[in-house]
């Protein structure tokens, strides 16, 4: 990867880190948490990334997607197992960072039933691609089931084994 690659790159984490950021912020004074709230307060945020001028449109399109899968994938955790998002979070607790730990959560009480109905609108949600921009955990590749371990906040890299690019979150509850 080149150095203009890499700088492309740590801005989209830094972007993604910074919209989490936002959509934490408002969660902690709204008070209905709903599918419809956590959508438009994910679109605030993008459009408040693009105002600001910390990324384009399309890039602040991309990472708000990235979010929403992200979303998703807890949503469809949490439908599944009936667990808190605080479990999915923990899957690979030692591998957060502070300061996403603290984001995540802070949202965890307060946007659970949010979640659920996430999830029920989004049961395709969990793959995860080469490039995209995801938190720490770890992920099954969908080709060769081998586990790569993401240990900070950016993007996915091909398989370590067989190079597919497709990949599932895998939880602690999931692996036991």
């Amino acid at each position: 990867m080149n150095d203009q690659e890499k700088d492309s790159v740590d801005r989209l984490v830094a972007a993604y880190e910074a919209m989490l950021k936002r959509v934490h912020e408002a969660a902690e004074t709204a008070e209905e948490k709903t599918v419809p709230w956590l959508r438009e307060t994910l679109q605030d945020a993008r459009e408040r990334t693009v105002e600001l001028g910390e990324l384009t449109r399309e890039e602040a399109d991309k990472v708000s997607r990235y979010i929403e899968r992200d979303l998703e994938d807890a949503a469809g955790f949490i439908a599944e197992t009936g667990q808190e998002f605080r479990d999915w979070l923990s899957t690979d607790w030692q591998l957060m960072q502070d300061r996403m730990l603290e984001m995540f959560a802070g949202m965890a009480d307060q946007t659970s039933q949010a979640l659920k109905e996430f999830a029920e609108q989004a049961r395709t949600a969990g793959r995860y691609q080469t490039g995209e921009i995801t938190v720490p955990g770890t992920l099954g590749c969908l080709a060769c089931g081998a586990e790569l371990r993401i240990k900070k906040t950016g993007p996915v890299p091909p398989c370590p084994k067989c190079l597919a690019t497709s990949f599932e979150r895998r939880s602690s509850a999931a692996s036991d």
